[in-house]
């Protein structure tokens, strides 16, 4: 589907206006005939107007890497989105919800990229246990495909632990999500496309596939390990990983 210009900027319109006032919106396809392309477009422009006021982009998202996601909502392949400096919350740091519509929070493996993605060099320098912090910005939670695509995958934060050196293998890590000491959920990083590496691989070529390159510094966040779960005021939320150590925020009472 090929999409007008005016169209994909007022749906990116839509989308900003909700996200910097926390106030939800009807689903984009409710009211526009959108397709993943054209969603990829209208996140962009979305991104663009961040960009714009200022933020400095900061590395990629990926999201449905687990496969009872995908064919949850029907697809195949993974998504992806873009993450920005504003968006970084320090390890252990704490957020004010009022800026959010949905907040829930998951534990994911972050690599720290090099800025090569060819046969040449490793696109990878480190890895570390972290935290995504994600906000639909529609109403009840509920979207479709063309819609969290064109919301950047639902991205509104992330935690980022302490980095280290890339362990031989990544693919059968265990890793909790605790709230307030409490193990609510437990999960594996082979979750993650079955290796959060094979995850790296693809997102870096949908990417590279929209003209996106990596660069170096940038955080690639491979997918969530568990469920996501709502962030409650007052709690403290913890991401443990096998052998990796752990990533932390709050929420501001």
């Amino acid at each position: 589907m090929s999409i007008e210009e005016p169209v994909w900027q007022d749906l990116a319109g839509r989308l900003d206006r909700a996200q910097q006032a926390a106030e939800p919106i009807a689903q984009l396809t409710a009211s526009a005939d959108l397709d993943a392309p054209a969603a990829y477009r209208v996140q962009a422009d979305l991104v663009a107007r961040r960009t714009g006021r200022g933020e400095r982009l900061a590395g990629l998202k990926l999201g449905l890497t687990s496969q009872a996601k995908m064919a949850q909502m029907g697809v195949h392949e993974v998504i992806w989105g873009r993450l920005t400096d504003a968006m970084q919350i320090p390890d252990g740091g704490t957020v004010e919800l009022a800026g959010y519509v949905h907040p829930r929070v998951e534990p994911e493996l972050a690599f720290l990229l090099t800025g090569q993605d060819g046969p040449a060099g490793s696109p990878v320098r480190a890895v570390a246990p972290a935290l995504e912090l994600i906000d639909s910005r529609y109403r009840d939670f509920r979207f479709t495909l063309p819609d969290v695509i064109a919301d950047n995958t639902s991205a509104a934060g992330f935690v980022v632990g302490q980095w280290q050196p890339v362990p031989a293998g990544l693919a059968n890590l265990g890793v909790l999500l605790e709230v307030d000491g409490r193990v609510v959920q437990t999960g594996s990083t082979a979750a993650i496309l079955g290796d959060p590496l094979r995850a790296l691989r693809q997102g870096l070529r949908l990417a590279a596939g929209a003209g996106v390159r990596p660069v170096d510094g940038w955080v690639f966040l491979a997918g969530a390990a568990t469920a996501a779960v709502p962030l409650a005021p007052g709690a403290h939320v913890r991401a443990v990983v096998e052998g990796l150590g752990t990533a932390s925020l709050g929420a501001a009472a």
